[in-house]
């Protein structure tokens, strides 16, 4: 079996080009080469803020001569003659194949998603789609224009608290303030993430886990604050659970002295 431990100049578009790839075409096959598998940021979604993301995407494929190179691209739109985003393997980071047996083979390459160049809309905070390639040995080949794996991409989020006054006296009221904040693309800077629930935590000096107090609800400016009455030594801390374009986030904790 001919692996190549690492194809330097085969990404990206050049990829599809040097292995005589239709630019936007149907799914086609040619021969018994078969792509079983494919990886998208160890299977988690892409999370990216203000500035560039890299992440792994791996294609595993498998023909009975051996599996020469396999690629992919990661695109965004209605369908694949029409899209709206498109992100490619990076050309300075090269695709590396590893053998997993005679007749199986993964290659992984590195992308990059960047505010500044292909992920410059919030919009595509989405399922992107995997057009996916393999060629075999023997020059059997085929081509996925949407493989069954979706890649999910975020926008990055921040959350802060801030509990006072501290010290304060028992069953006295505490203000606990924050901001929730999430990337925007367009702009590049972090913006107030509006109207989201988020939730107040205390854990008593001494406990092992926190318990919520209360829900709280992002003002228009992402801003958040509300009230509570001094009880015991603890720690506050704001919690986010997410939403399907922007990931769960959980804030330092702020240690409130009672007395």
């Amino acid at each position: 079996m001919r692996i190549r431990a690492t194809v330097g100049a085969l990404t990206g578009a050049l990829a599809l080009s040097a292995l005589a790839v239709p630019a936007a075409q149907a799914d086609e096959a040619d021969g018994d080469v078969k792509i079983t598998k494919v990886v998208v940021n160890g299977g988690k979604d892409v999370v990216v803020g203000t500035s560039a993301k890299k992440f792994t995407v791996s294609v595993t494929a498998t023909d009975p001569s051996g599996i020469e190179v396999a690629a992919a691209t990661l695109w965004h739109g209605p369908n694949f003659a029409n899209k709206d985003g498109e992100l490619f393997f990076d050309g300075g980071s090269g695709l590396s194949c590893a053998e997993v047996n005679a007749k199986t083979a993964t290659c992984t390459g590195t992308v990059i998603a960047d505010p500044k160049k292909n992920l410059k809309k919030n919009f595509l905070a989405d399922d992107w789609k995997v057009f996916a390639y393999a060629h075999s040995e023997d020059d059997d080949m085929t081509v996925v224009d949407s493989y069954p794996t979706k890649a999910r991409f975020k926008r990055a989020a921040k959350l802060t608290v801030n509990a006072s006054p501290e010290p304060v006296k028992k069953n006295k009221t505490i203000t606990v303030s924050g901001a929730l904040t999430r990337a925007n693309w367009e702009t590049r800077k972090y913006a107030g993430y509006t109207q989201q629930p988020v939730q107040l935590q205390f854990k008593k000096k001494g406990a092992s886990s926190y318990t919520t107090v209360k829900t709280v609800k992002s003002d228009r400016k992402g801003n958040l604050k509300t009230t509570v009455k001094a009880s015991a030594d603890g720690t506050f801390r704001y919690v986010f659970a997410g939403t399907s374009t922007t990931p769960a986030v959980t804030s330092a904790g702020d240690f409130i002295d009672v007395r």
